[in-house]
């Protein structure tokens, strides 16, 4: 389809063939510095990757603008089938933000072109963008959307504003930043060193970071899928391309020699994410504070790099919240044609429903794990 106002008309197409996505990389990273909401997991290396290790065939779904043969919006979803049919983001539960692209120079003509554009690619499936940041260029598609839609919440992230480390610290309660100061004395007493993985020297650090990583959270309910071969093969394809592209790095810590730390950072335009570390447990006996650790390095990386926030990405850890981060958090925006309203509603009941589930057994787990406690006191006397 083509649609068109002031300038060169805009073409709508949509691209099912992995081929013709793989072939997109320059374009799509053009699109990609164009779009200022765009977060470092729309990059193509982090999506394309993605794909080739979780995708499955005949069901990519990627909703293409352009402008005079120029890339100027995107949309990057696959069709799943259940529990419904579903037009849903690539990335996956991996995955911590999802975005449309647009590009900001022509937005007022794009947005509605996308809109319509995957309005006709979901005639019979329920649109389901999850984890979509405030801000993000999603937000202005759900609201020019031709059909009928829903807005949820969806995970909390925290974010730190991109300060020097001194200032981040002092944001604490006065007795929490004796302590944060105290512990770094003592990691740097250590002799830990920094550095960032080359290209070529990703594949080895990213076994190193997962092997730390299990080992760190090993008996404390680490995330099945960190474990799984095919998570560290897209992992470590997709860091190779985006430290290659600056749109990301790998920091070892190192002492004596041995890598005792490693930690992966998402990077865009508009912020520094942390997106996964390993850390080995050994380090708790020379207090070493790994978390304080990482924080500092990437809190002066992002300062020294002009990115405007330090993320810590999805959870609202306990760890996360003596430093006073912001609270935010991602909407879901769930869209259909008018004709798929029944479609739409059953899905909405069935997602708050899941959630509602979930949220009673959070509940219940404390008070679970309390009676436990009071058993095996009871049987100690």
């Amino acid at each position: 389809m083509s649609s068109g106002s002031a300038g060169a008309a805009l073409s709508v197409t949509l691209c099912r063939d992995p081929r013709q996505f793989a072939a997109l990389e320059e374009p799509w990273n053009r699109l990609v510095r164009a779009c200022p909401s765009a977060t470092p997991f729309q990059s193509h290396a982090w999506l394309h990757s993605w794909w080739l290790t979780y995708g499955k065939d005949g069901r990519l779904r990627i909703v293409l603008v352009r402008r005079g043969g120029e890339l100027v919006g995107a949309a990057a979803l696959m069709l799943v089938h259940r529990p419904i049919p579903l037009l849903v983001p690539l990335g996956g539960p991996i995955t911590d933000y999802f975005d449309v692209l647009v590009a900001a120079e022509h937005a007022g003509q794009v947005v509605p072109a996308l809109a319509h554009g995957l309005h006709r690619a979901a005639r019979g499936a329920v649109v389901d963008l999850r984890e979509v940041r405030p801000g993000a260029a999603a937000e202005e598609l759900y609201r020019q959307w031709p059909g009928i839609g829903t807005r949820l919440a969806d995970s909390t992230c925290m974010e730190l504003p991109t300060l020097p480390f001194d200032e981040l610290v002092k944001r604490m309660p006065a007795s929490g930043a004796q302590r944060v100061r105290a512990k770094l004395r003592k990691t740097d007493a250590a002799g830990i060193e920094e550095h960032e993985a080359t290209e070529q020297e990703v594949p080895r650090a990213v076994r190193n970071l997962l092997r730390l990583h299990e080992k760190q959270w090993r008996g404390r309910g680490v995330t099945p899928e960190h474990l799984r071969p095919r998570f560290a093969e897209h992992l470590t394809r997709a860091t190779r391309r985006m430290v290659r592209a600056g749109e990301g790095r790998l920091t070892e810590f190192r002492l004596d020699g041995k890598v005792v730390a490693a930690n992966v950072t998402l990077l865009s335009a508009g912020l520094s994410g942390g997106y996964l570390y390993g850390a080995d447990p050994d380090l708790r006996a020379r207090k070493v504070d790994v978390a304080t650790l990482l924080l500092r390095y990437e809190a002066g990386r992002a300062l020294e790099e002009g990115r405007p926030v330090v993320s810590f990405l999805r959870g609202n850890e306990p760890y996360k919240n003596h430093w006073r981060p912001a609270t935010v958090v991602n909407q879901r925006f769930l869209m259909a044609t008018s004709a798929l309203a029944p479609l739409l509603r059953l899905h909405e009941s069935q997602v708050t429903g899941r959630e509602r589930a979930v949220d009673a057994l959070r509940e219940a787990l404390p008070a679970a794990r309390d009676w436990r406690a009071r058993l095996n006191e009871l049987r100690v006397r």
